[in-house]
């Protein structure tokens, strides 16, 4: 009876340690993951804007663009495993041109972590009488989700490099969608069938020469094509497109 014992000891002992060396695989595979994220270019950012440029920061992280007189606002879901500050200049270039911009800090890099990270912004500024939510990749996507439950309160949505996965074909949103034309990231073939998750008369804008990585500044993105205009060209075709769709 005794060996029985010890053998059965031995047998729960070989499976906890298995059960906790499986665990600490899954926790380092997803650490070594979570770290490894798309930084800003802050060199070339710090080119990019303008002498004196300034902008609010929230305790949160969040990053406010408050120009003068603003009616207008955009609340903006960076792209998956991109450091948020990489939209700085995407956010600049609308602020220079009348918006109120809102960019969000997401957990691990990764807006699936917070969809709802826009609950409550739009209370803070209540002389915008328009607003907007959109985001590159991921966080367009994630932005489109968001809308679901929230499209009363939201003029339009703006889908960089992205798509909508969730239904919103019925709503008056008004959508932009701009992709580059080199853009290798963004799978073509899901764009095209989860289009009809938009109203039918959204605008779509195809940047020539545009690439994926290029709505931010954070560098090449593996896997993405090769871009015959720079990055300062994309952002400011960007943000045209999006000042246009706001009027």
């Amino acid at each position: 009876m005794k060996l029985l014992s010890d053998k059965r000891k031995r047998k729960i002992v070989i499976i906890i340690a298995s059960v906790a060396l499986a665990l600490i695989l899954i926790v380092g595979a997803c650490a070594i993951y979570l770290s490894d994220y798309y930084r800003a270019d802050n060199e070339a950012i710090g080119a990019f804007l303008p002498q004196g440029t300034t902008w609010k920061e929230e305790p949160n992280g969040t990053i406010v663009f408050e120009p003068e007189g603003a009616t207008k606002g955009l609340i903006f879901y960076p792209g998956g495993k991109v450091e948020y500050t990489a939209y700085v200049p995407l956010m600049q270039v609308c602020a220079e041109n009348g918006i109120l911009c809102v960019l969000i800090e997401m957990p691990f890099n990764l807006a699936v972590f917070d969809i709802s990270a826009a609950d409550g912004i739009q209370q803070e500024y209540p002389e915008i009488e328009d607003w907007y939510i959109g985001g590159h990749s991921l966080g367009g996507s994630m932005a489109a989700s968001y809308l679901v439950d929230h499209a009363d309160n939201y003029k339009g949505l703006i889908l960089l490099g992205s798509y909508s996965t969730a239904d919103l074909s019925d709503t008056e949103l008004a959508v932009l969608s701009v992709y580059g034309s080199e853009d290798m990231v963004m799978n073509r073939e899901k764009y095209q069938e989860n289009s009809s998750n938009l109203p039918s008369d959204f605008t779509e804008y195809v940047i020539d020469g545009g690439c994926h990585a290029y709505f931010g500044m954070y560098g090449a993105q593996d896997g993405d094509g090769t871009p015959t205009i720079t990055n300062e060209e994309q952002i400011r075709l960007t943000a045209e497109k999006i000042v246009e769709i706001m009027e």
